[in-house]
């Protein structure tokens, strides 16, 4: 299969993009490097599409959303922290199901907190959407197409580089087992939580 893995400098998308290149050719995507991508710019989402055509699968790993003060967030900042994560994955998969091969698939990134947290209502926002337009999507998309989610928790590795407490984050290497599985498997609609 050809993959193309969007975010693949990240912690996530990296691990992603090494598990799948055993077995498939894989592109790799990112706002810097050969093949550039930004969620945020839709001339960018289509640009990609046409340097990048003939896909079975593209992986989304390079959405993150910020921690805001519920409070004291304005307007503004609440709808930029929904572009990127919510809106610009949403956007990549309607243009990904128009230019996949028959029964390819879409793997989206969402999240999950084990408890609530301080700052985390917008992040919790825009999973919950995430999980919902995956769940529905699924029911529209042409073609034996598949699209899924998957929602980790907090990344071991991550948590060791902002020198917190890595107990309770999930291997990297777990992770990215996860996004094999939904490109590989038959799941559909699904919310994958490794």
């Amino acid at each position: 299969m050809k993959v193309l893995v969007i975010g693949a400098t990240g912690t996530v998308g990296s691990a992603v993009a090494g598990a799948l290149e055993g077995s498939h050719q894989v592109v790799r995507a990112s706002r810097r490097g050969p093949v550039t991508v930004d969620l945020e710019d839709p001339f960018s989402l289509d640009a990609l599409f046409d340097e990048v055509p003939d896909l079975d699968a593209v992986v989304c790993c390079a959405a993150s959303g910020p921690l805001v003060d519920l409070a004291t967030a304005a307007d503004d900042e609440i709808a930029a922290g929904m572009r990127g994560k919510l809106l610009g994955q949403v956007a990549l998969a309607r243009r990904a199901l128009r230019h996949l091969r028959d029964g390819g698939s879409v793997t989206l990134t969402g999240g999950t907190f084990s408890a609530p947290l301080a700052g985390g209502s917008l992040g919790a926002l825009i999973n919950t959407g995430l999980e919902g337009f995956v769940r529905n999507a699924a029911g529209e998309v042409p073609r034996n197409l598949r699209i899924n989610l998957i929602s980790p928790g907090w990344i071991k590795e991550t948590l060791e580089s902002m020198g917190m407490d890595s107990a309770g984050g999930t291997p990297v290497a777990e992770v990215a087992r996860a996004y094999v599985e939904a490109v590989e498997g038959t799941a559909q609609g699904r919310t994958i939580r490794p």
